[in-house]
């Protein structure tokens, strides 16, 4: 074994020699990096604990405004801030994480590329916060044909194909029959990160059409396709019903009740046979648990691993699991598991990281409460709705009210100045259209249609560029 680990670069660090104990947050979300915050600002300066987050990415990113960077209403790096600079005085391993032994207490981790190796590493104390992947419920079709909206790098794809797609509309040689396919954007998915998608799309692309005098607002089409009865469930009824409303006032066609058949490299296939002819879909219809835990020999619910009100796993002392890979008992909600939402991300893993240093001093953990204190979703055009409390909002006021909320819940203040700035020009200032992948790299990366995650897709542009001569 020692021979073929050294022949694919794997290398497995040594057991502490120091006595300290090692503790391993697994992900970079808003649960593990909420849980390594905590865990830094009470054993960040101590000698005898060792605290280490493996994350794919090199900085936190503040999904819930992964729209607004995908309708240029923010630069990308607005919205993210690097992990060593958020913690400081913990260890930090960039990396996917494609191994994990609970018996063992040991993680593995690739990084580098297809040219990279492995590390093993070893732990004491495990936090699993490994979040979740898009949801294509086993059709080939979306995985191939269609665009996510998990990662910055899927906002900043998105952005680009939007204004690839304008500008090949506005050439001279398109008719006026023939461009409207190429303006016709499809959102499959009526949650929340479904309705603010084709609500940002709707505003970035009619934003931008001055800049692109042969297309008219007529030619284009922005649709929205839900399988539920109203869109924004979550909100309920009411609320799911006057953000249909307002999508429609604003352009956007909304077709709810439907379960989309396929996706191909024509358009949108319906559940009646006929076909929405685009050149670009965003599939947003729902998130799975991580391919890595079916391999776990832990008890599930849904995929998700089943933990205790302590966010313990069964059967493996020093385990903990939160965040969207983990069925949380809601206590406040007759046990049922937790939504998942960054809300209780966030405080699941403030609570993990209380548990984790109370293991470290022999204590039992304590359970987790949260009671919801309300859902909010921007819907275009300076609208939203929202339910905080118990008590409805919409319109402007509840626009308002999203922004407020969640400029004030990102991290540091830098993060916040930035995006204060951001949303201050695009109030003065029309959208901009720059492309940052050319028409030539973006057919690269996206023929024959998505076959790479956002990662490899940003390893794919580099390597596109043209190499300096020395």
């Amino acid at each position: 074994m020692g021979a073929d680990n050294q022949s694919q670069g794997l290398c497995v660090p040594a057991a502490s020699e120091t006595g300290r104990k090692r503790v391993l947050v697994l992900g970079g979300g808003f649960a593990g990096v909420y849980a390594a915050l905590h865990l830094e600002r009470q054993l960040g300066r101590r000698d005898d604990v060792e605290v280490t987050i493996v994350s794919r990415d090199n900085f936190f990113l503040f999904t819930p405004m992964l729209h607004e960077v995908a309708a240029s209403d923010l630069n990308a790096s607005a919205i993210v801030i690097s992990l060593r600079k958020l913690l400081p005085h913990l260890s930090f391993v960039e990396g996917d994480l494609t191994g994990l032994d609970l018996r063992a207490k040991t993680a593995t981790v690739a990084h580098g590329g297809l040219d990279g190796h492995s590390h093993t590493l070893a732990y004491d104390y495990a936090v699993l916060a490994m979040g979740s992947e898009t949801n294509f419920f086993g059709k080939p079709g979306p995985r191939d044909h269609a665009l996510t909206m998990k990662t910055l790098g899927d906002a900043m794809l998105l952005r680009n194909c939007l204004i690839d797609r304008l500008e090949e509309a506005d050439a001279d040689c398109m008719t006026v029959g023939g461009k409207n396919h190429v303006v016709t954007f499809v959102v499959v998915g009526g949650g929340f990160a479904g309705v603010e998608t084709a609500g940002a799309i709707n505003d970035f692309v009619h934003g931008a059409l001055p800049f692109y005098p042969n297309i008219q607002h007529a030619n284009v089409r922005v649709m929205l396709v839900h399988g539920g009865k109203e869109v924004l469930p979550e909100l309920g009824e009411d609320l799911g019903a006057y953000t249909r409303k307002k999508l429609i006032e604003h352009g956007v066609e909304v077709r709810t009740g439907i379960h989309v058949q396929d996706v191909t490299a024509a358009g949108v296939v319906l559940p009646d046979g006929t076909l929405v002819p685009t050149k670009t879909v965003v599939w947003a219809a729902g998130v799975t648990p991580p391919s890595l835990l079916e391999s776990l020999p832990c008890e599930k619910e849904r995929g998700r691993l089943k933990v205790n009100e302590r966010m313990e796993v069964p059967g493996f002392p020093g385990v903990w699991a939160l965040g969207d890979c983990a069925a949380v008992p809601d206590l406040t909600n007759g046990g049922r598991p937790c939504p998942p939402t960054a809300q209780h991300a966030l405080r699941q893993g403030v609570a993990v990281a209380r548990n984790v240093c109370s293991a470290l001093k022999g204590r039992p953990g304590k359970a987790f409460r949260y009671k919801m204190l309300g859902q909010l979703a921007a819907i275009g055009r300076r609208a939203g709705v929202a339910r905080i409390l118990g008590l409805k909002f919409s319109g402007t006021f509840a626009w308002v009210l999203w922004r407020t909320i969640y400029l004030s819940k990102l991290p540091r203040l830098e993060t916040k100045v930035r995006v204060a700035m951001n949303w201050t020009l695009d109030l003065i200032f029309r959208k901009d259209v720059v492309q940052l992948i050319g028409p030539r790299e973006l057919d690269q990366l996206t023929l024959p249609a998505f076959p790479l995650s956002s990662r490899q897709q940003v390893r794919h542009l580099q390597a596109l560029q043209p190499q300096p001569r020395h």
